[in-house]
């Protein structure tokens, strides 16, 4: 699996460095390819040295990883765990809850509770989301992603660098990269394509230049980052 690159804030800030470029589209949903819908509304924009990146919920939804919640049918474990989060968590609900054990196991997701606890108890925190598998970090709960998605749960996606390349073959561009950002500072890059350092880019996102709601701009450009 390749290295997913984490940035919270407090580092320098990359992003004066680059021009950042939005692209605007239509909702996109299962029935599109990501890499066509990129072509469709950002051929015109993107060069030989830029980066593409695309926000993760989204990749994840054109990979048909969003599924309602009432799919679920949440186990008195999934139930009581979830109580154990804070409430604006992605897996505070019962429904999220059970969507994590599905695809982590129920014992590795209690374990990693347990071990997250105790971890707590001696100042040490996030235990439980390197425990709790790829998903425990990934999950967006209902109203984590843009209408009409913001009704659903929706994973992580699949092979996020698999898909970075599959963009940058497909479009030119220098590279590409898959990153899972939002406006409390955190910005974390979960797959890019060869020469593409994910630290990097992952700075040069801390800001959220995503607008996944009303917007309607999951991809922006990184203009010029082969040329920095």
């Amino acid at each position: 699996m390749a290295k997913q690159s984490e940035i919270w804030y407090g580092v320098p800030k990359m992003a004066n460095k680059y021009e950042i470029v939005p692209v605007p589209t239509r909702i996109l949903t299962i029935h599109d390819d990501i890499v066509e819908a990129i072509k469709e509304y950002g051929a015109d924009k993107i060069g030989p040295g830029d980066v593409v990146c695309v926000a993760e919920s989204v990749v994840a939804i054109t990979q048909g990883r969003a599924k309602r919640p009432e799919s679920f049918k949440p186990c008195f474990l999934a139930k009581v765990l979830s109580q154990l989060f804070p409430s604006q968590g992605s897996i505070a609900g019962w429904h999220s809850m059970q969507s994590l054990m599905e695809v982590e196991g129920q014992f590795r997701v209690l374990f990693a509770v347990i071990a997250g606890a105790v971890a707590k108890c001696f100042g040490v925190s996030g235990v439980f989301y390197r425990m709790g598998g790829e998903q425990a970090k990934l999950i967006d709960d209902v109203t984590g992603t843009m209408p009409p998605y913001d009704k659903h749960i929706v994973y992580g996606p699949d092979r996020p660098a698999q898909v970075a390349e599959a963009i940058t073959k497909a479009t030119g561009a220098y590279g590409a990269a898959i990153a899972d950002v939002n406006d409390l500072k955190r910005s974390c890059v979960l797959g890019v394509s060869q020469g593409v350092d994910s630290d990097e880019v992952a700075k040069i996102l801390i800001d959220n230049p995503f607008g996944n709601a009303s917007q309607k701009t999951p991809i922006v450009i990184i203009k010029n980052y082969r040329n920095k």
